[in-house]
């Protein structure tokens, strides 16, 4: 059973953990997602939640439903690519909105975060 926030409708948080799986690449281009009914039991949610959220992902060309087989993450490299530059942009875009918050410059978050990364890669 999964955990979900009350601030933001429950099918857009399953559609946002799809999304991710998919750039993480731990679900792959035309590979077939649970049944409705499968997902509604993992996470633990009605089966009218779920199919919303395949609906909202295949409005997106995410997924697409072959009737009688399922529903298959798209195998167009392209979308996945756009996806991928939309989670970023959307990471980025609260990064440097909190940032801002805390009165930071655009230099002080970009030497910030060059800083950063230049220590993970240091272990």
């Amino acid at each position: 059973m999964e955990e979900f926030q009350a601030s933001k409708p429950i099918y857009w948080q399953i559609v946002d953990r799809i999304c991710h799986q998919i750039v993480r690449g731990e679900i792959q281009p035309g590979e077939k997602l649970p049944s409705v009914r499968e997902m509604a039991i993992q996470t633990g949610v009605n089966p009218n939640t779920v199919q919303r959220t395949y609906s909202e992902l295949e409005r997106m060309a995410i997924v697409e439903s072959k009737r009688g087989q399922g529903t298959f993450v798209t195998e167009a490299k392209d979308i996945i690519i756009e996806l991928k530059s939309r989670l970023q942009r959307e990471i980025i875009e609260v990064f440097v909105n909190n940032m801002k918050e805390l009165g930071y410059t655009k230099e002080e978050m970009i030497i910030g975060l060059k800083n950063f990364v230049e220590k993970e890669d240091r272990g």
